[in-house]
């Protein structure tokens, strides 16, 4: 007999405690193999394809696209153990569940979490996830008591890890809308293994069904112990909610908006002008409401809020480097230093290396050419400090990571151990990053563990910058625009074609004249490239 396996988004690492969900891979009906990829998330880093541990069929999807899902949220369910031959002529509109949703429940043969019985097989993945093993069976899940009156499916068993429509718009643990998508498809399936739903049985969940019993006995509908510990945390008395999402499931949105109002109450009354809510539930200026509909209007975000004006949250990725943006600010003492210098023959190197018949060179891989070589003579700027124990750590490899730009917004790929590479492959390799970086396919192994970066903002046209340092690195190589200026060459004015160079660099790991070393090098490294030549 088929088992009910639920997968939940697993620990990508780095650190990364959520995603976003990008693109369903699969269907609700759909027969998966073991570690079939299922859906595409974002994390704050990349873009990931993640693989289910389990093969059989799909029976329901938690969370649209462009929902943020935590880690250890519900992705999907499986039924393992059911075969395509089991939902042979089972389609959707037929059989005695058609249109019964994800109503009912497997029997607790597999306890809470969805794990087999002792003795039933379990088809796992033979490859670990991080967070996942491939044989044991999930931690056990909290039960929620339904409260009384719970409604004519009372007494039924719920499905492994919530399969049911209470969870239809709760976005399983996050409180997200668009949950599940358990749909006749998924019902479907579920009946072809075993599962009935009572003839005439509604396929929603009710407030009590969905909610859990309360201190003073009065059932609460709410699902998502994210929703709880943000009312807890803010003082919000669930019992004065009414939810948006189906037979009244406060959402994590209602609990949000509710803050907002409270907040936006509290400022409005400070300033003698509160506003309140009609009696028909709409909101008024500057304040946040549940309309009969049931959806949630925002009217203004802030009292007195400009219209149009337009918010964007600092979420996924945009997140991720204000974040990092801000603890480098934060925690290092940066400096910087320039120079402008003459890359005219830097220019002549390069085209005479782009031959016909020869691997073709890109500006930047000569220059992360001079940058490695210049990091040889100047280890100190491919160094971390350890703030921890107090102490400057000098690396001993060199992974130039180099900043791109996409659709996406600002990444920066690494080279991994760029030192040992050859201008070609440099090339070659930068080349295949960008690429990929705009692809939205790089892996965190090739965004991460950078040792120094290089950064050519002259591609947008300006001529110098001071960049905010790649945390947790100690430096970071600016290169502005080419362009055709007055210079004096040897010893007569000329038009050149000269570059501004800038470094910005931590003061912790070296002074002035280490900082200034390096950059002078790379300048006369610019100005003549026949000087890498003794660094070879």
């Amino acid at each position: 007999m088929a088992v009910v396996r639920e997968f939940t988004l697993p620990d990508l690492g780095e650190g990364l405690t959520e995603a976003t969900i990008v693109h369903w891979m699969v269907e609700v009906g759909e027969v998966v193999a073991i570690d079939q990829p299922v859906v595409e998330v974002e994390t704050a880093k990349a873009m990931v394809e993640v693989p289910c541990p389990y093969g059989g069929v799909v029976t329901a999807r938690f969370g649209e696209e462009g929902a943020e899902v935590p880690v250890g949220a519900p992705l999907v369910t499986v039924a393992v153990g059911a075969v395509p031959d089991d939902l042979a002529g089972a389609g959707p509109g037929t059989g005695p569940d058609a249109g019964a949703g994800a109503e009912g429940g497997t029997p607790d043969a597999g306890g809470a979490s969805g794990a087999p019985a002792d003795g039933a097989a379990d088809a796992g993945s033979g490859n670990v996830l991080v967070g996942y093993g491939t044989s044991a069976a999930s931690a056990r899940r909290r039960r929620i008591r339904p409260g009384p009156g719970a409604g004519p499916t009372a007494g039924v068993p719920r499905p492994p890890g919530g399969v049911a429509d209470g969870l239809a718009g709760a976005g399983a643990a996050e409180g997200t809308p668009g949950g599940s998508e358990a749909v006749a498809a998924g019902a479907t399936a579920v009946g072809a293994i075993g599962v009935t739903a009572a003839a005439g049985t509604s396929g929603a969940a009710g407030p009590a069904e969905a909610g859990a019993v309360e201190d003073d006995g009065r059932t609460v509908a709410v699902i998502s112990p994210l929703v709880r510990r943000m009312a807890r945390e803010h003082g919000l008395d669930l019992r004065e909610l009414t939810g948006s999402g189906r037979d009244g499931l406060i959402l994590r949105t209602d609990v949000e908006c509710a803050i907002r109002a409270r907040q936006e109450r509290e400022t409005a009354g400070a300033a003698g002008a509160a506003t309140t809510v009609g009696a028909d539930g709409t909101a008024g200026a500057g304040v946040t409401g549940v309309s009969r509909a049931g959806a949630v209007t925002t009217v203004g975000a802030v009292t007195g809020a400009a219209a149009g004006e337009e918010r964007i949250p600092l979420k996924g990725m945009l997140g991720a480097a204000a974040e990092k943006f801000s603890r480098s600010r934060r925690e290092i003492p940066e400096a910087t230093c320039w120079v402008e210098a003459d890359a005219t023959e830097l220019l002549a190197a390069r085209r005479a290396m782009n031959v016909p018949g020869a691997p073709k060179v890109s500006l930047l891989a000569v220059l992360a050419r001079i940058c490695t070589a210049a990091l040889a003579r100047f280890p100190a700027l491919n160094s971390t400090v350890d703030t921890k124990a107090q102490e400057i750590v000098r690396l001993p490899a060199v992974h130039l990571g180099f900043a791109a730009q996409t659709d996406r917004g600002l990444v920066v790929p690494v080279v991994r151990d760029a030192h040992t590479r050859t201008v070609e492959e440099l090339s070659a390799e930068i080349a295949r990053l960008t690429e990929t970086a705009r692809a939205g396919g790089l892996s965190l192994a090739e965004l991460t563990h950078g040792t120094f970066t290089l950064n050519n903002y002259g591609v947008f046209g300006v001529d110098g910058s001071t960049p905010i340092i790649n945390h947790p690195e100690a430096a970071m190589l600016g290169i502005g625009r080419i362009a055709a200026k007055p210079w004096v060459h040897e010893g007569e004015l000329a038009v050149r074609q000269v570059v501004q160079l800038s470094l910005t660099f931590d003061h912790r790991v070296c002074d002035g004249g280490t900082a200034g070393g390096f950059l002078r090098f790379v300048a006369d490294c610019v100005e003549q490239p026949a000087l890498l030549l003794r660094t070879l």
